[in-house]
Formats: C-alpha cells, sequence, structure tokens
C-alpha cells in the first residue's frame, strides 16, 4: 500500500512541468537561506550576550578590587586625622554643654535680689564684658488717678550683640511679711522692637493702677533684651528702680546703664526627689506650686517641664500635664529620669513653670538643684543620697 502511494506521488512528480518543478527548488532554497540566516543571528546574538556579561563581571571584580585597595589606602591615610577631627567635635560639645549648665547654675542660684536703686546693683561682668549701654526713662504717679506713668524714651550705645533690641518693663510688689524675699508680678509690659539699631528711639508711654500705699513696696524692672522669633530672647542688661522716694505729680527722669540680671523670688515649688540605685533612676515629683500673685487669671492653666543634665549630657525633657492657675496648685506628679552612678555623676535638675496663653505660653519662674550647684545648696540632694528609695520633698523658691 505504501509502496504503491510513493509511486504515485512519484509519477505526479515526473508528470509536471519544469516550469513548476524549478519554482518549488528556488521556493526550498529560499527557505533553507532564510533559516540560516536567523540561526546565525540567533547564534551572532547568544556570543554578543556571553561575552559583555562576560567583561561586566571582569570590570566590575577589577574596579571592586580598586575600590578596595584605594579605600584601604585612604582609611589608612586619613585615620589619624578623623579621628582627632572627631575627638575635637566632641571635646567641643562637651565644653559647650558644661558652659550651658554653669550659666543655668549662675542664673539659678539663690542670691539676695536687690532692692535697692541701680547704683547699688554692682555687676562682676561689667569689668570683664565692658558697659552694656544705657536706657533713658522717667517716671510720674498721679495721686488724683492713683496711676504710675512710665515712659521709655531710648537705649544708649547698646554692644554689638544688641541688634534688635526692646524693653520688657515689670512692676514688682514684695509680699508685706517679715523676712519676706517673695514678690509678686502686678504688670509686665514691653515696648516695640526696634531692628538693627544699637541706639534705638522708643518714646513709648505706658500706666499702671497702683494705690499710694502700694508704692513703698513697689519696684519697676526695666530690661533690655535682643528680639528672637523664636522667643529665645537674650537679656542686655537691666535697671531697677524703686518707688518709696517717689513724690506725687513729679516726674522724675532717669539715664541709668545697664546692668547684670538679678532675680526675684515669686513663688515657692514643692519638690521630692527618691533615687532608686536599682533600676539607676532618679524621680523627681512635682507636688504644689505656691505664687505670691495677689489676683490670678482663672480661664488660664500652668504646667512644670523639668530638664535633667547628668555628665554634661542633656536627658529628654518630661512634662506634667495642665492645672488650673491659683495661688496654690497641686499637681503631685512625678517623673523618672536615668542616672547610671548617683555617687558619681554630677547632675542638675532644671525646673521651670509656665502658664498658657491664647498666642503660646509664659514663663512663670525657675528653680534649679542637684549636686552640680555650687553656690548656697539647701542640701536636698545630699537628703535623696542619704535616703534610698524614699522621696524626700523640700521647698524651692522660684526666680525671674
Amino acid at each position: 500500500m505504501n509502496q504503491q502511494i510513493f509511486f504515485t506521488f512519484f509519477d505526479m512528480i515526473l508528470h509536471m512541468s519544469n516550469t513548476l518543478k524549478y519554482c518549488l527548488l528556488a521556493l526550498a532554497i529560499a527557505l533553507f537561506l532564510i533559516a540560516l540566516l536567523i540561526l546565525a543571528w540567533k547564534l551572532h546574538q547568544y556570543y554578543s550576550y556571553k561575552t559583555s556579561i562576560t567583561t561586566k563581571e571582569k570590570y566590575l571584580k577589577e574596579g571592586y578590587n580598586e575600590t578596595k585597595k584605594s579605600s584601604s589606602v585612604l582609611v589608612k591615610t586619613l585615620a589619624p586625622t578623623f579621628i582627632e577631627q572627631v575627638r575635637k567635635e566632641q571635646d567641643s560639645k562637651i565644653q559647650l554643654m558644661q558652659k550651658e549648665m554653669e550659666r543655668l547654675e549662675v542664673h539659678l542660684t539663690p542670691t539676695t535680689p536687690s532692692t535697692e536703686g541701680p547704683d547699688d546693683v554692682i555687676s562682676e561682668s561689667d569689668s570683664l564684658q565692658g558697659s552694656r549701654g544705657q536706657l533713658r526713662f522717667s517716671i510720674c504717679y498721679d495721686k488724683k488717678k492713683t496711676t504710675l506713668f512710665i515712659r521709655v524714651f531710648e537705649a544708649i550705645e547698646l554692644p554689638e550683640n544688641g541688634r534688635d533690641p526692646f524693653v520688657k518693663i515689670k512692676v514688682l510688689c514684695k509680699v508685706d511679711e517679715t523676712k519676706s524675699l517673695m514678690h509678686s508680678v502686678l504688670y509686665e509690659l514691653e515696648t516695640r522692637v526696634v531692628k538693627r539699631n544699637r541706639n534705638p528711639v522708643f518714646e513709648e508711654e505706658f500706666f499702671c493702677s497702683l494705690k499710694e500705699y502700694q508704692l513703698s513696696n513697689i519696684s519697676v524692672k526695666f530690661e533690655v533684651k535682643n528680639f528672637d522669633k523664636y522667643s529665645r530672647h537674650t537679656l542686655i542688661g537691666e535697671v531697677r528702680m524703686t518707688l518709696k522716694d517717689l513724690k506725687p505729680l513729679e516726674t522724675m527722669e532717669f539715664c541709668e546703664k545697664l546692668q547684670e540680671k538679678t532675680k526675684d523670688v515669686i513663688g515657692e515649688v514643692l519638690i521630692s526627689l527618691k533615687c532608686l540605685p536599682t533600676s539607676q533612676k532618679i524621680e523627681v515629683g512635682i507636688l504644689k506650686f505656691k505664687t505670691a500673685s495677689q489676683s490670678t487669671i482663672q480661664d488660664r492653666d500652668v504646667y512644670a517641664r523639668i530638664d535633667v543634665f547628668s555628665n554634661q549630657h542633656k536627658q529628654k525633657h518630661q512634662k506634667s500635664s495642665l492645672r488650673a492657675k491659683s495661688k496654690v496648685t497641686v499637681f503631685n506628679e512625678t517623673f523618672l529620669f536615668s542616672l547610671p552612678d548617683p555617687v558619681k555623676t554630677q547632675c542638675l535638675v532644671l525646673i521651670s513653670l509656665y502658664e498658657t496663653l491664647t498666642s503660646g505660653r509664659k514663663l512663670i519662674g525657675q528653680t534649679s538643684l542637684g549636686n552640680q550647684k555650687a553656690k548656697s545648696d539647701d542640701g536636698h540632694w545630699d537628703l535623696m543620697m542619704q535616703s534610698l528609695r524614699q522621696p524626700v520633698a523640700l521647698w524651692h523658691p522660684l526666680y525671674i
């Protein structure tokens, strides 16, 4: 059967014309050549791809070896200088932190605030830093209107850092108690900011309602400050005037030298300390806050902020919850801070009381404690170390 089919097909081919035969042959040859071309192209692509992969691997290997050699050479060459630079940066950071702790210690160390005129306030830094400049102002009391008029004219010859100055005025009243250094802030006033001027002219007038019998306990503090848009204003200098010798309806004009900052006690805060040697922590408790203010604003809240510096390292600060402002505000909150070695670690605890305003916050006062303090230490830290795991509470004055 198969043979018959083969012979039949062969006979058909023999009976075909020569033209058809040649056409079929040409088509077969063309298809064969196309197949060869496709095969050659694929072989070319394959070998090109393999060659490129081999070249890249060789290049990368050589580049890696070269980079490794060069980096090792650079490390060997620059390692001493780099390590020295890192050490210098660390030393500078430690020095800056130590200066910050010393500055806080100086400004928050309890001292007797001056109640005399500005001529009696002697600044040790004036001889070192030169003149702070002068402030010209006037004070007048109207007995009929029971009003104190304060006019700020100008500041003269401020130092180089006094570029954007303004004047903050605080009217302070001494608490009428024997042996009390506490003051209440009756008024806080501010002039406008004069940009880029060491001799700013303000020409602004303020008035305060005061009874005549209060004048003997009233002092006015003028603080010339540098404005900062982040509210970190720096103090250039201050002038303090007492009103006990002020005569009614007599305008007294002054031009006084700016002096170093003095501190006023405006309240007290009850703080507890507890040392936990096993967990290497200290517990700082904010219990109560007592203010000397004669009036309180009921719609304002207060809160405490605790900053701890240990061995020139500032830990993350913590805040208390908000409390309604009153003459005696109760917090009863405790906060934990790490303290690896309570005996050897130099520690400074800074307590700041703030009141909330619609535009932000306002500092009420600050106090500090710890074994970092060198002057007028009240012994609170030593009492804590003598009573491990037991809270020790003491009242601390708040300064402004």
